[in-house]
This record gives C-alpha cells, sequence and structure tokens, in this order.
C-alpha cells in the first residue's frame, strides 16, 4: 500500500517539466530545485491527491508535513503550505513549534510569508498567549527569518491589529539593512494602513524607517 508522500510524488513525477523548472529555479535565486510544475497544475493535483486519500477529512498529520518539508524540490513544501492552509481550523498551540521549525528549514520569503501570515496568524489568533511567549521572542531573534514571520503574523488581522506590538516590532527592526526586514515592515505598514491610515502615516511621519519601508508602506496613505 502506497503511503501518502508515495502517492504525491507519483502524482509530480508524472508531470515533471524540465524545461520549467530551470526558470522556476532562476526566479528563487538558484536556492531550490524544482520540478518545474506550474502552480495551476500543481494546484489540480494537490486536489486530486487530497480527495484520493480524504486525509482533509483526519487530523493534522505532521510527519506528512515534515517529510515534504525534506523533500528537494520546492513543489512539495508548497504542496506543505497548502495541506496547511486546508488545515487551518486544526491547528492547536503545540503546532507553534512546527511553524518554527518550518520557518527555519528552507528559509526564504516563498515559504516564510505563508506560514507568518496564515497558519501562524491562525494560532496566535486562537491562543493569543502564545504571542508574548514566543512570537515577542521572535521579533528580536538572531535569526532573520523569525524576524520577518513576527512583523508579519498579524498581516490578515485587519481592525483585530495590536497596534502598539506591530509599531514595537516595528521600532526593533527599523535598523536592519537586511531588504527582507526592510520588505516586510513596509509591507506590514502597507497592509494595516488599509484599515488605519491615518495612524500608519504618523507613524511612518514620527519614526526613522529604511526609505524601502517608507515607499512601501506609504502606498495607501495620502
Amino acid at each position: 500500500m502506497p503511503t501518502k508522500i508515495e502517492k504525491l510524488t507519483k502524482l509530480f513525477e508524472a508531470n515533471r517539466n524540465e524545461q520549467e523548472a530551470e526558470p522556476m529555479k532562476k526566479y528563487l535565486k538558484n536556492h531550490f530545485s524544482f520540478l518545474g510544475i506550474k502552480s495551476p497544475i500543481r494546484k489540480e493535483l494537490e486536489k486530486e491527491f487530497f480527495k484520493e486519500t480524504g486525509m482533509l477529512k483526519e487530523p493534522l498529520d505532521q510527519e506528512f508535513i515534515i517529510e515534504l518539508w525534506e523533500k528537494d524540490e520546492r513543489e512539495y513544501q508548497y504542496s506543505a503550505l497548502t495541506y496547511l492552509e486546508k488545515s487551518l481550523k486544526k491547528l492547536q498551540k503545540e503546532d507553534l513549534a512546527l511553524m518554527e521549525r518550518l520557518v527555519l528549514e528552507k528559509s526564504w520569503w516563498d515559504t516564510v510569508d505563508a506560514i507568518a501570515a496564515k497558519p501562524v496568524g491562525k494560532i496566535a489568533e486562537k491562543f493569543p498567549e502564545i504571542i508574548e511567549e514566543v512570537i515577542d521572542c521572535w521579533a528580536v531573534h538572531d535569526n532573520m527569518w523569525l524576524r520577518r514571520t513576527a512583523i508579519l503574523f498579524q498581516l490578515k488581522y485587519k481592525e483585530k491589529t495590536d497596534e502598539e506590538r506591530l509599531y514595537g516590532y516595528i521600532k526593533s527592526n527599523s535598523g536592519s539593512k537586511e531588504f527582507f526586514i526592510q520588505k516586510a515592515i513596509g509591507w506590514a505598514l502597507r497592509e494595516y494602513s488599509k484599515t488605519n491610515p491615518a495612524s500608519v502615516k504618523q507613524f511612518i511621519n514620527e519614526n526613522s524607517l529604511a526609505p524601502l519601508s517608507v515607499r512601501e508602506g506609504s502606498k495607501y496613505v495620502d
């Protein structure tokens, strides 16, 4: 009896496209290898896979996620993220440790951003105590990707955004020379400005931020 991973691997290998794989690899600065399966095709294959296995009706399978994360080609990590997105209601407080592992392993913006805004954001919404217990530490962590995750986890919170915490995280990271931190600050401010533009405008005016952060954050501010 093939395992779930074996079933998904068989589907993906049957749709491998070496011609598409090279530009996809270059798009992510050659950090990862690809099967060359474009997103619309991959999503159809995932849909077929989830229907066949019925695993979306089962409890969250952490081992499945880890196994996908350990595979070489990036499409497998994307499928892990698809599975997580379809399982947000199942996430529990203890799943945050897995999210941290996923952020720290094979780190790049394409996976980190999805983890931050969706599973981490959902866990923090359901179990707000983990913000003080864990995410506050991420905001000043040595690892850039954990800091980016902390800055972005409220991205979809809108009026539920903890403004004081968001601005605190940004101030803690405003001196960073890292492109991905400066970009995250701008993105977080831009999203929050859709809810509270006056506050974001005032914050930008009163704080010293990188030009990239200001440019990104000011997009929807008059």
